[in-house]
């Protein structure tokens, strides 16, 4: 499973012209499965999420997790994330997980991290075409593979 956190003053996601889903001050994340990804996976990344330390404290410091603000949550699916690209020029999908694998790995992330959260997280709807809009705060901009823990 491969993640995009950004921190973000204000985010939304619209499709077909109508706002589906906005937030304020928070995180925006962009999520993509692979086959192989499991609960363990889905778990392991909703607590790294929900206690990674990027918003400032009274210093200016990014020492204060989402948890401990009143931030919020928007995530979105986007297969595009296990892009290849180490051939040609145009990008293979082949390690991103199928819709029938993935739909359901994205409705428990979706569940874990607002169990883990402990508010309602604002979603995209998955393999629409969603315009995405955000105001990336500092810039603060993260990537996580859950294949790479370690």
């Amino acid at each position: 499973m491969k993640t995009v956190i950004q921190r973000v003053s204000q985010a939304s996601v619209t499709i077909d012209g109508v706002v589906k889903s906005q937030i304020g001050k928070g995180m925006m994340l962009l999520v993509s499965f692979e086959e192989t990804d499991t609960i363990d996976d889905l778990i392991w990344l909703a607590a790294k999420v929900c206690k990674l330390r990027i918003f400032d404290d009274e210093q200016g410091v990014m020492n204060i997790s989402a948890q401990d603000t009143d931030s919020e949550m928007l995530i979105v699916s986007q297969f595009t994330l296990h892009a290849s690209t180490k051939k040609g020029n145009r990008p293979s999908y082949i390690k991103a997980a199928k819709p029938e694998i993935a739909i359901p790995l994205y409705e428990k992330f979706i569940e874990i991290i607002e169990a883990e959260f402990g508010k309602k997280i604002q979603t995209g709807t998955f393999g629409a075409d969603m315009k995405v809009a955000l105001i990336n705060d500092g810039p603060v901009t993260i990537l996580i593979d859950t294949k790479n823990k370690e």
